[in-house]
């Protein structure tokens, strides 16, 4: 009669649980971290596996605080799919190019691991999975009996070119708090992400996941959650809503209290509670918005016409009452200076502006006076007074003085967030400290409250310095 060796058979069940199992595969390769009390872990095993089989999503956005998994777990997500299917080909993104070949050592040395006694490793469970003979570099190798690369891991800095990929897993990408703060840094992951990386997705089936610290609203992951539907968000707090640990093995609160003591609250709240940073540091709250307009006699025009290359030109209609400003209109646009002459001078035609003022510097002089050339030879009209006003004074304090007023006594149009979507943008991404990459339009709003509480009094150029005689 044969005899079935109990543990050997629990063994074998066990093994084909992690094949198709992505949390039975984490237990069973780390079950010192991987146990079935950290219930965050089992949950997010559970919901990276679900959106990797399903046809809804496209994107997954997980965002959890430090040392609770997020790394440990995207790289042990890599190796379990190349086990799986050893045909796919996969793409990993960390900061710089340091960290993603500590990322790629990792994942080939889990699978290159050599048995040692009793311990479980990656071939008792995938025992066809390998890396190929003769691919020597760290960040770039293929597994046994595929001619294509099955994995490349880069960075920002690094390159992608001539390599493509069904799954794009970021990790981390923002190295600290500076970053978060810097605008310019942000825009640069996100013209890395959607001008390169997304070239490199193939086929139909295509997944990308992004892994971080939710550090600003205008990092990658803000980024994806706005502009792509098929998204789904996974969000692990360390301090839950009751008031509990997320794990409290792994942090409780009184090393919470001592890790956290001389850090900021804004940086705290990012890293450990996924609430962006920019959030608490931004220089407007929300804004009032009117649906119906008080009356008025005139209408005025604020215009700051772009200064350089990455500038906007920000043109805004309005009118006073009672010395608060209400929003009729707005052009915000980085288009050249021969398109934005024509929208400027269209919008003070369709509104039948009564005043407008120009800032004169930087090439501000000439658009003005481009302007009144069109309004008065293409249109036909001299009804606006275009004054142009060259600015003297520190644009940076400037929009700081004015931004209590601004926040509390100029009214947007009703749905202005949708209908002006990139000049909403670049108000609720302005920060009180930090490199901000665009200022064009917190500076008009900065002139329309010198203008309306006469703090700034506006040297007017003659018509002489505008070129009319």
């Amino acid at each position: 009669m044969l005899t079935i060796n109990e543990d050997a058979l629990r063994l074998g069940c066990r093994k084909e649980l992690a094949r198709l199992s992505l949390y039975e595969y984490c237990k069973l390769m780390h079950p010192y971290f991987y146990k079935d009390d950290r219930l965050y872990l089992k949950d997010l095993c559970y919901n990276i596996q679900s959106f990797l089989e399903s046809d809804d999503e496209k994107f997954l956005v997980i965002n959890m605080p430090p040392r609770h998994g997020k790394s440990y777990t995207a790289t042990n997500t890599t190796a379990w799919l190349l086990g799986r299917n050893p045909k796919v080909k996969i793409m990993t993104a960390s900061y710089n190019e340091i960290l993603s070949t500590n990322f790629a050592k990792q994942v080939r040395d889990t699978i290159d691991a050599t048995k040692t006694g009793k311990k479980i490793v990656y071939n008792d469970i995938f025992p066809n999975t390998t890396i190929k003979k003769g691919d020597s570099s760290a960040s770039l190798w293929s597994l046994k009996g595929n001619t294509e690369k099955n994995y490349l891991a880069t960075s920002p800095s690094g390159s992608a070119t001539g390599y493509g990929c069904s799954t794009l897993l970021c990790d981390d990408l923002i190295k600290n708090p500076e970053e978060a703060y810097n605008e310019r840094a942000l825009e640069k992951h996100w013209e890395w992400f959607h001008s390169n990386m997304m070239q490199r997705l193939e086929g139909n089936n295509w997944k990308v996941i992004i892994v971080a610290n939710r550090w600003a609203t205008n990092d990658l992951a803000g980024k994806i959650l706005e502009n792509y539907k098929d998204v789904k968000k996974i969000t692990y707090k360390a301090i839950q809503d009751d008031g509990s640990m997320l794990c409290s093995e792994i942090l409780n609160r009184k090393n919470y209290d001592l890790i956290t003591k001389e850090m900021n609250i804004d940086i705290r709240e990012a890293n450990y509670q996924q609430q962006p940073i920019d959030i608490k540091g931004r220089l407007y709250g929300e804004f009032k918005e009117w649906d119906s307009l008080p009356k008025y006699n005139k209408i005025y025009n604020q215009t700051d016409t772009a200064d350089t290359g990455r500038d906007y030109l920000c043109s805004i209609n309005y009118i006073v009452y009672e010395k608060e400003a209400y929003i009729l209109d707005v052009l915000y646009t980085d288009d050249a200076m021969e398109i934005t002459e024509e929208k400027t001078a269209k919008m003070l035609l369709d509104f039948e502006v009564n005043e407008s003022i120009i800032e004169s510097n930087n090439g501000g002089r000439g658009f003005a006076r481009n302007v009144e050339r069109i309004l008065r030879d293409k249109h036909g009209t001299n009804r606006t007074i275009i004054k142009a006003v060259p600015q003297t004074t520190n644009k940076e304090s400037r929009i700081l003085n004015s931004s209590g007023w601004v926040n509390n006594h100029i009214y947007m149009p009703l749905g202005w967030k949708f209908r002006y979507p990139e000049f909403y943008r670049a108000i609720f991404n302005y920060q009180r400290k930090a490199k901000n990459a665009h200022d064009d339009a917190p500076d008009v709003l900065a002139s329309i409250f010198e203008k309306i509480t006469g703090k700034f009094e506006p040297k007017i150029l003659s018509k002489g310095d505008l070129g009319f005689y």
